[in-house]
């Protein structure tokens, strides 16, 4: 196999920059390969104040201007171009629509699909753009055949592949990602952003949701659908207390429960059901919340699609370990079975496969069965 695309020939490449400092090397780094760079920020707010400030999110103002700054000292062109409509339609309102349907999105992975790998790649190429580089740590493998594969980053702990592992094959044609193949740790990644002038080089890293300006996803989910207080039952049915929304939980959530009652055993208690239709939240044990197999929707494939069962490891969250699972597609879906129960699986997550290092693809969770209760 070969590497990644950056060691071919030179290619034009739109490289997003995002005001991080990820994104800056990642775009020097292309320059520095002896490509054609051009460095683009997206606007993905109609009022940029609204979002985050203070170097936490990705999409203020002040991001803007990092990321203009960073492409003067790498000496490329910069544009911002305005996607907040496209933003607000694919990331903002599916993930509202997602929570009150009862499911939990990652808004970052829908956003990599429909904004920086779809809206952004399209319009890159449609300019004369051969490539979009992005601050990922990820590797794309290019085989002696020519196809692509998304393989996890060098460095484990940096690996960002689980939000990528929506890319189908012709999106992977056209990425670029010039930090996954290198094992360096994030401090090494800043004194390189230094050694280069960029200014960015001690930017705090982001974490929380870019379009919720405080942190507080519940407070957000609460202005768009408004309170609708209903009960909180035990597996019984039994009422146990009350929420202000349904909305605001998810499958595995410990805190924030306020409920009075204590469980007969004297053990805490966790969210395991939530149903939209009656804005009842069910809690109970966390011994109910072991998963021991899923049917997922919507599979998007890194390469061919599998046609047979397989045994692959699975990911179920951004951050998370990896299960041993046996996965099958059946008529359009996913049907997953764990090796061992694992705990909080949600509905509205992401599962991806991987096959050793190799994202073999990625679908959306619908159902669960559970070791010790029927399917919700």
């Amino acid at each position: 196999m070969t590497d990644t695309p950056q060691r071919t020939r030179p290619l034009r490449v739109l490289a997003a920059m995002s005001g991080g400092v990820d994104s800056a090397v990642a775009a020097a780094r292309a320059a520095e390969a002896g490509h054609d760079v051009t460095g683009v920020h997206l606007a993905l707010s109609a009022n940029p104040q609204s979002f985050r400030t203070g170097a936490r999110g990705c999409c203020t103002i002040e991001d803007s201007r990092d990321a203009r700054r960073a492409a003067d000292v790498i000496g490329i062109p910069f544009y911002v171009w305005d996607l907040a409509d496209r933003f607000r339609e694919d990331v903002v309102e599916d993930f509202v629509a997602e929570y009150e349907a009862g499911r939990t999105p990652n808004p970052c992975l829908r956003c990599n699909e429909k904004i920086k790998f779809a809206a952004l790649l399209d319009k890159a190429l449609a300019l004369g753009f051969d490539a979009v580089c992005t601050g990922h740590y990820a590797q794309v493998i290019v085989r002696e055949d020519g196809s692509r594969e998304l393989h996890r980053a060098s460095d484990m702990a940096k690996d960002q592949s689980y939000v990528l592992g929506v890319l189908d094959d012709r999106q992977l044609a056209h990425a670029m990602f010039p930090l996954g193949d290198t094992v360096t740790t994030k401090e090494e990644i800043r004194a390189e952003a230094e050694r280069r002038g960029l200014a960015v080089a001690k930017k705090p890293d982001s974490h929380d949701i870019c379009f919720i300006a405080d942190g507080d996803t519940q407070g957000f989910l609460a202005r768009r659908l408004g309170r609708a207080e209903g009960d909180i039952v035990d597996e019984s049915g039994t009422r146990v207390g009350t929420h202000e929304g349904a909305y605001g939980f998810t499958i595995g959530q410990r805190k924030g429960l306020r409920i009075g009652t204590p469980a007969p055993d004297g053990k805490p208690r966790y969210v395991l059901d939530i149903s939209p239709v009656t804005n009842t939240v069910t809690v109970g044990p966390a011994a109910a919340l072991d998963v021991t197999a899923l049917t997922a929707i919507k599979p998007r494939w890194c390469g061919t699609a599998p046609t047979a069962p397989g045994t692959y490891t699975a990911q179920l969250r951004a951050h998370g370990g990896e299960s041993e699972v046996r996965a099958e597609p059946v008529d359009g879906e996913l049907r997953v079975t764990f090796t061992e129960p694992v705990r909080g699986v949600a509905p509205g997550q992401a599962i991806v496969l991987y096959d050793g290092t190799r994202v073999v693809g990625s679908a959306t969770i619908a159902t669960t069965t559970r070791a010790t209760a029927a399917a919700v």
